[in-house]
Formats: structure tokens, sequence, C-alpha cells
């Protein structure tokens, strides 16, 4: 215990009394500069190191809300593979291009201040050339100049997180394989969170007990002459037909987590009654409208960036395309909510929809049914 919290008297001369104010100032601007976590340059070199576990979606890494330590070097890998997919209950099937096999690919979080470094790999399997766009990042091209590789190669970036928020992740290689790869479901997300946690807009402290991805994703899906969806042998092969079908603009289908149901029945996001849940919600090519159907989103960063006040208490909200945004809300019933995009046509008849199962006692005081269904009295 240090004596100025002893308790004990201490007398301070004019002189260390100024000499306590400086320190105290220069103490308060490094606290601010780590906050700001500005670009003045750092020895990466001397920084701490730590691996990353990165999982797949709705589900975030390990991480800690508020930073205990200074800032770190986070270490990620991700392996690019192209798959064959469903995204649907009809066996539509389309040629996924995922990192780490996810559509979305896996949430990695950092905080303000701290360092990402990627490993990106792609599968000798592989047939196509691909790179990362982090829109959390500060460089030109979001490092997608910097991390073009080819089957069988591998590549490493280091950036400086330096804005707090929820941001997309994306390739980008060039041309129309921008949008190609896009909707190919090569997208997903990093949540940078400020060093001393979230905040609302008087500065209270604000934390989640869980918290869940939901990476939206609009597909393209070519139909034959019949009006089937078209099936491939092999990744690429349909770049003719999906550039035809993505010049309408018109998705075939609109899923959240790579396919229709990809977040329902047993694959529900869970939650108890009285748990504040954060709902990191991404759009890496369409606007999006999310509504929780019985809740509200009680703090919402609309556009996704942490160093604004959050609104509060909205109904839905808006996700611009290439863009996360987050929404905090305390479940105060049990049940079955319906998580949508509100744009109930793609919510309804092209699959954007999860459930949240929340557990926990029914308050009558907030909802209860007065009268069964009968004969009108009329």
């Amino acid at each position: 215990m240090s004596k100025l919290n002893s308790g004990k008297k201490v007398q301070l001369s004019r002189r260390n009394l100024l000499a306590v104010t400086a320190f105290s100032a220069a103490a308060a601007s490094l606290v601010s500069t780590a906050a700001r976590a500005d670009d003045a340059p750092v020895d990466a070199s001397k920084l701490p190191r730590v691996q990353q576990k990165l999982v797949a979606p709705p589900f975030l890494p390990e991480h800690e809300q508020l930073a205990t330590t200074g800032p770190k070097i986070i270490e990620v890998t991700l392996t690019i593979e192209e798959k064959k997919i469903i995204i649907d209950n009809d066996g539509t099937e389309i040629w996924a291009f995922a990192y780490n096999g996810t559509v979305p690919g896996p949430m990695i979080v950092a905080h303000e201040g701290d360092y990402v470094e990627l490993t990106l790999k792609s599968l000798a399997s592989n047939a196509m050339e691909h790179n990362i766009d982090f829109h959390a990042s500060t460089g030109a091209l979001g490092g997608g100049a910097l991390t073009k590789v080819l089957p069988g190669q591998e590549v490493v970036l280091r950036w400086k997180a330096i804005k707090s928020g929820v941001f997309v992740y994306h390739c980008a290689p060039g041309d129309v394989m921008i949008p190609y790869h896009v909707v190919h479901g090569m997208n997903g997300a990093v949540m940078v969170l400020p060093r001393d946690g979230l905040k609302d807009a008087k500065g209270n402290a604000l934390k989640y007990d869980a918290a869940y991805f939901i990476g939206e994703q609009d597909f393209y899906i070519p139909r034959n002459e019949k009006g089937a969806y078209k099936k491939y042998e092999s990744a690429g092969e349909d770049l003719p037909d999906s550039l035809d079908v993505m010049r309408g603009l018109i998705p075939t289908h609109v899923v959240f987590n790579g396919k229709v149901g990809a977040l329902t029945g047993d694959k529900a996001m869970k939650a108890k009654v009285g748990d504040n849940v954060l709902f990191i919600h991404a759009q890496a090519n369409r606007d999006s409208r999310p509504h929780l159907i019985g809740g509200h989103g009680d703090y919402v960063w609309e556009t996704g960036k942490f160093a604004n006040p959050p609104e509060v208490g909205l109904e839905t909200w808006f996700i611009r395309g290439g863009s996360a945004g987050a929404a905090l809300y305390k479940f105060r019933q049990p049940g079955i909510y319906a998580y949508v995009n509100h744009n109930l046509i793609e919510a309804v008849m092209l699959g954007a929809t999860a459930h949240v199962k929340v557990d926990g006692q029914w308050n009558d005081d907030l909802m209860m049914q007065v009268t069964k269904p009968g004969p009108s009295k009329a």
C-alpha cells in the first residue's frame, strides 16, 4: 500500500505538489493516448504475443471485455477452403469460398491498441487466387494488396487496431472477382473493443453475458432452363452464370450464417431471462434491417463504432452494406424469439431468420393472455 493510500497524513511542499501535478498530467496523457490507440509508432517486437483460437459462428473466441493488460499482438490463422455447401432444405448447392471453412468466416476479437497478426493460408486443393480486406485496418485496400495468395501459399499480415467497433472483412481479389467472392461467402467480422469496455452515452459501463455473431449472406444461384437451381462440379465453374444473376441485383437466398435455418431449432442462440446479449450483425454486400421480434435494441451501435454513443430502445436498426453493427438487449421474458431481417420477404421467403431460445420464468405483468380465443360476444 502506498503512503498516499495508507490513511496517514502526508505533507506536500509546493515543489512536491507541482511535481505530483506534473506527473499526474503526464500519466493522464499516457492513459488518454493509450485509450485513443492513436497511430504513434510502437516497437511491436517488445509486445507480448497471444494466440487466439478462432471458433465457428455464431460464437466468439474467448476474450476479455475490459483489457487487463497493455497492448499485445494477437496471432490468428485463417485457412481458405473452396468447398461445396448446401444452403437450403431443398439441397441447393454453391461452391463457397470460406475462411476456416465457415460462412461467414470466424469473428476475430481485439482491443483498441492491439495488433492483429494474421497468417492467411490457401489450401493447395483450391483453384483460385484469394486475399483479405480488413475494414478495421488502416492502409490502402485494407491489406488486400499485401495478402494475395495462390493455392498452396500463405502470407502473414500485421495491422494495428486503432479504431474500436465491429467491422467487416472480406476477399477482394479485384474487378468482378470482388463481388463474386463476397457473394460466395468469403466474408467475416472483427470486433475491436475499447480497452475499458463498452459504455453508454453517459460513460456508464455496459457488459454482456453472451455474444453472438450473425453473418447475413446473399446468394445468387443460377437456374437451368427448367427453373431448377444448377449444380457445378468445381469451384469457379459457375462464374459466367453467376455474374448474369448478380447483375440483376436480386438474390435467390438471403440467409444467416451460411444457410436457411442455420440458427434455428437445435442450433438456435441461447440465453436466460436477465441476460444481456450482444448481437453483432454483419452484411458484406447489401443493406439489412435487423429486428428482434418481442425484444428491442436496448443499446445499438447502428454503424458499429463503439467510440460513438449508442442509440437506445430501437425496434429495428439499419446495417449498411459492407458494414457491421451491434445491439445489446436484456431479455425479460422466456420463449422463442425470432431475430430477422425486417425486409420480411427476405426473412420469410429467402431465409433471413434466426431464433433465440430464452429460458426463465414468465412475467404476466409484461404480457399475458387475458382471455382465450372463443366465440365473439357481439
